[in-house]
């Protein structure tokens, strides 16, 4: 658990709002470089990126010296890797593709420990302290402070959408644009309407909006139009970037 500072869903659940960067290569010193530069949280990609928890646990340790917490997204209904993930340190976890309340249920039920969840209960792991940290302290301070968010990304989702984000304890939902266009076909709305339709429901219910953008504009005006946590998808800004630096004039 952190030191000295507020966590990830405090901040958040007070109504700051916060700018991460998702991470999907594996590399210590962009999560230092992203610390230096000012951002408030990293979101390393177990889903498309690698999954080593080596490496993972490194970049964890990295953010930790810095002060910077980590969300997590695992791959679809991997109770496991929630569970390494969360031992490790990470204070947040994000799950792609929940298409009912079931779905979001079960997210719950594996992110937390009891008696909300049955996350499997350890106090010598790095998140522990190493065993220094007194076991109801620790069950409780996680209880608290785990960030708990979901991904809507198919037309399924987006119909359900009410009854996801009224699961308990289910902090916050980020749509994923890509898989929703993909699993949309021509009798869905259009994408943007989905988009917009999961966005109201998260501000009818009170839950934490995420989005994800390739530019600084772009989160500026999900910050604008309600957003709580806007990331970047930092491999689409860094090929941006580094196109527009191998053509200049001349």
């Amino acid at each position: 658990m952190p030191r000295g500072r507020a966590s990830l869903r405090e901040r958040a659940n007070e109504g700051e709002k916060l700018i991460g960067a998702l991470l999907r290569m594996p590399s210590e010193e962009l999560v230092e470089m992203l610390a230096v530069a000012g951002f408030d949280f990293v979101l390393i990609d177990c889903e498309h990126g690698p999954a080593d928890v080596v490496a993972l646990r490194q970049h964890l340790a990295v953010a930790a010296v810095h002060g910077v917490p980590v969300i997590v997204r695992v791959g679809e209904g991997d109770r496991a890797q929630i569970l390494r993930v969360l031992d490790q340190g990470a204070e947040g976890i994000l799950a792609p593709h929940l298409d009912t309340a079931a779905d979001a249920a079960e997210l719950v039920d594996a992110s937390l420990y009891p008696p909300v969840g049955s996350r499997g209960f350890a106090t010598y792991s790095r998140a522990g302290g190493f065993g220094q940290v007194d076991p109801a302290v620790h069950r409780d301070w996680w209880l608290e402070h785990t960030l708990v968010l979901g991904m809507i990304e198919s037309p399924l989702g987006v119909a359900n959408v009410g009854e996801i984000v009224a699961t308990p304890r289910l902090d916050g939902i980020m749509v994923g644009p890509a898989d929703l266009a993909a699993s949309s076909g021509p009798d869905d709305s259009a994408v943007p309407d989905a988009i917009a339709a999961v966005h109201t429901a998260l501000a009818a219910a009170g839950s934490l909006r995420m989005d994800i953008v390739g530019t600084r504009a772009a989160a500026d005006a999900s910050f604008a139009a309600g957003a709580d946590l806007v990331v970047y998808n930092l491999a689409s800004s860094l090929l941006a970037h580094l196109t527009d630096l191998a053509h200049p004039a001349r």
